[in-house]
């Protein structure tokens, strides 16, 4: 039988070309689609660009007492895993930071994995600080801003995008917490230049001792 497929394209404000198959408006979150720097779709990129970033999220998230399918999720929806995307609003990298965050962080370039990731996952424990562990909340006030949260009661705001954003993290975050909960994080270490580096792997080491940090 034949087959039909409405694609809908237009440019953002930053005259980049959107691709989706639904019919959306110009404001719709978009990602970056790999090795096509001048499109940008309206899905996250493959989940396994996830594995390029293991190691520093799980890193991050244990030093800042984070659930990492969190901050999975959020550098999902953020960026589809792209560590040189830019909102058009000015956001950078896999998390997603906004310039003055990103200098209040001490992160210095925004577009390098380890400095945001860090930066990131020290933001989302701050906002769970002050919304006392409400992870919901959080994640409303990385989307909109602490102010637009706290102007409306310390509730999420009625923002269609954020109200939207808040229920994807959360239920991809979901997701990946029970498909992992099976799974064993192994914790190794390695010394580089003098410096003792952490290194995670969910494949149990050959050789050397280990720590299990996830289970």
């Amino acid at each position: 039988m034949p087959a039909r497929a409405q694609i809908y394209a237009w440019h953002d404000v930053n005259g980049t070309l959107v691709i989706s198959d639904r019919k959306l408006n110009e404001g719709a979150m978009t990602y970056a689609v790999p090795e096509a720097g001048g499109i940008r779709t309206t899905r996250t990129a493959a989940a396994e660009f996830s594995r390029l970033y293991e190691s520093l999220v799980l890193e991050h998230a244990q030093r800042n007492s984070l659930r990492p399918e969190l901050v999975r999720a959020v550098i999902q929806v953020e960026s589809g895993f792209d560590p040189a995307a830019r909102s058009p609003k000015g956001a950078m990298g896999l998390m997603q930071l906004m310039p003055a965050t990103a200098r209040r962080l001490g992160v210095r370039n925004a577009y390098d994995p380890t400095e945001n990731i860090r930066g990131g996952c020290v933001y989302l424990r701050q906002l769970l600080d002050r919304y006392d562990g409400n992870e919901e909340l959080a994640l409303a006030a990385y989307n909109a801003g602490e102010g637009a949260v706290d102007r409306h009661g310390r509730n999420i705001p009625p923002f269609q995008e954020t109200r939207e954003y808040v229920k994807k993290v959360g239920r991809i975050s979901d997701v990946q917490k029970a498909s992992l909960k099976q799974r064993v994080i192994y914790k190794t270490f390695e010394i580089v230049d003098g410096r003792i580096i952490p290194r995670y792997s969910s494949k149990k080491p050959l050789a050397g001792s280990y720590e299990i940090v996830v289970q």
